[in-house]
């Protein structure tokens, strides 16, 4: 009798762990659908124009993305590395301000940027207008000037908004290193360029090159910014091929180079770095002291820093705000609320789904313990890499199917049109949300998971607890804070994101970002103000928390 006992006991706790672990893989499985729906829409078009896009158009958007990835990457690494080094090698005015402010061009999405840009430095802008007033010039024939709606610009604008990827992983980076070694080069004569050179970059390449990688899958994911500066990139083809030539397959097929583009960017990042190994040899590593820099030495360094700060956000948050003012009756306008309204609620349910289905799946997966669950935990990251064009691609067309299908079996036997649930409803929006940005939720997760001491949870079990409200009881309070952070994180990433948002949202749905795209597609940055300026406020609440964590 207590043999029978036993085994049913086991075989209720066997299928609790089991109950979590099917979890996990059903949360694995609805993560990586997309990508496999891509890939498959892309191997099965309807119509399969892909030699007409190598012939003709395929081409351009390949040298287009590729060019504006590298530029990007490089500049931002450049940008950020240098900054990163300032701030934490040296003391000069303000430079404890700026090793915050630094941080604030990360709140500005990039396409609120190059609005920005072009309004500020276009024909009819202040500096070109002052130009004209100061020497006289009559029209455009006596001057000039650069192209503003360029490549250039483009470039510049993403490594404004994205050079704080790298700025943050470097100087943490910087941080850790051991003073000693430092000391020894100067004692041999190294001079600071050669000491920054020869110890501090080698040391902190693995993680510039992780924030290099960062900043060049965003760029292959903007979709914004390309349009408005009129660079086709395979993003905005995707853009082009599905919406104006209506032609789904296509579609995919670009999507799918995409795809490969990250893959090979993941990668080549990972190899990088493969036989580079640094340790430390001490857990009293001394870290460096902050040297103080004199003269035009301390101010030239203010100036460099300065200077990102002024281009990635004092400049599009002072002309955003300019003409925010200019119309604030656009502030109670009826389409803004209802914008407004539809970002929050949309932006809320997806952190909120996407942190508990992390925290699911994590946990189902510590638990079980198998070698399935635990190779899908990393690869379910690929969301994240994959652009959202890219998702939006790979999420409406089996939705829609999906969607016609269980209406016209519900028409079939009710006589009832329910109509279109899933891509007639926000639902298509916040599974892209939650698919696209359930890296940033899970590695929180399994982050904050790791640091719980596991006596403490096979405690709680010994005394009786389940294994949800081990979760509950012992897990939830240790890991609040991060769990807390995840959700702010998911839904900042959410309120920017565009070119998902374009794609997947129902009829007459309008976000805070695609309010934006809309009016300043039109050239009506009044009326798109507004908005950025919400957008821009809840950046900055992010970013006020990041730093504070960062300290």
């Amino acid at each position: 009798m207590a043999d029978t006992s036993t085994n049913r006991s086991g075989f209720i706790r066997l299928a609790r762990t089991n109950i979590w672990s099917l979890g996990a893989l059903l949360i694995a499985a609805i993560v990586l659908a997309p990508i496999l729906s891509v890939v498959w829409i892309s191997l099965t078009p309807s119509e399969n124009i892909w030699p007409h896009l190598v012939r003709t158009t395929l081409p351009r958007y390949l040298s287009n993305s590729i060019i504006s990835m590298f530029a990007v990457g490089l500049l931002s690494a450049f940008v950020g590395t240098g900054a990163a080094w300032l701030v934490a090698r040296y003391r000069f005015p303000f430079s404890r301000w700026l090793e915050w402010l630094l941080l604030l061009p990360l709140s500005i999405p990039a396409y609120i940027g190059a609005y920005a840009l072009v309004d500020f430095l276009e024909y009819a802008g202040p500096v070109q207008t002052g130009l004209r007033q100061l020497f006289g010039w009559s029209t455009s024939q006596d001057y000039w000037f650069p192209e503003i709606r360029s490549m250039g610009s483009a470039v510049i604008v993403l490594s404004a908004s994205l050079y704080p990827y790298v700025y943050l992983l470097a100087r943490t980076a910087f941080r850790e290193q051991s003073g000693c070694g430092f000391e020894v080069a100067q004692s041999l004569g190294a001079g600071p360029f050669t000491r920054f050179r020869r110890l501090g970059l080698p040391l902190a390449r693995p993680a510039i090159a992780a924030g290099a990688a960062i900043v060049m899958m965003e760029t292959i994911n903007d979709f914004g910014t390309m349009d408005y500066f009129a660079v086709q990139t395979l993003t905005t083809g995707i853009f082009s091929v599905w919406l104006e030539s209506n032609n789904a397959g296509g579609a995919a097929q670009i999507a799918v180079v995409i795809l490969m583009l990250v893959v090979l960017l993941v990668a080549l990042e990972k190899f990088s770095r493969k036989k580079v190994r640094h340790y430390s040899l001490s857990n009293r590593a001394r870290p460096l002291d902050h040297v103080r820099l004199h003269g035009w030495a301390a101010w030239a360094a203010t100036a460099l820093c300065l200077l990102p700060f002024l281009v990635g956000f004092v400049l599009p948050v002072s002309v955003i705000s300019w003409h925010a003012l200019g119309n604030l009756d656009q502030f109670t306008a009826k389409g803004l609320i209802a914008a407004l309204t539809n970002t929050l609620v949309v932006g809320g349910i997806a952190a909120s789904v996407t942190v508990l289905a992390a925290l699911f799946m994590v946990y189902g997966v510590r638990l079980s313990g198998r070698r399935l669950p635990q190779f899908l935990l990393p690869v379910t990251t690929i969301g994240y890499a994959a652009p959202g064009a890219v998702l939006g691609v790979g999420l409406l067309i089996p939705l829609a199917a999906m969607d016609n299908a269980v209406a016209d079996a519900i028409w079939a036997a009710t006589g009832y049109d329910i109509g279109l649930i899933m891509t007639g409803s926000a639902f298509a929006l916040v599974l892209a949300y939650s698919v696209r940005f359930f890296a940033i939720a899970q590695g929180a997760a399994d982050a904050a998971m790791g640091r719980v001491s596991p006596s403490l949870p096979m405690a709680a079990r010994s005394l009786g607890r389940s294994l949800g409200g081990t979760l509950k009881d012992v897990y939830m309070p240790l890991i609040r804070g991060s769990v807390g952070s995840a959700l702010l994180l998911v839904f900042v990433d959410s309120v920017k994101e565009l070119p998902a948002t374009l794609l997947l949202r129902p009829f007459n749905f309008e976000t805070l970002a695609t309010r934006v795209h809309q009016q300043a597609s039109l050239e009506n940055l009044g009326d798109a103000a507004p908005s950025a300026v919400l957008i821009v406020l809840v950046g900055l609440a992010a970013v006020i928390l990041l730093a504070r964590t960062n300290r």
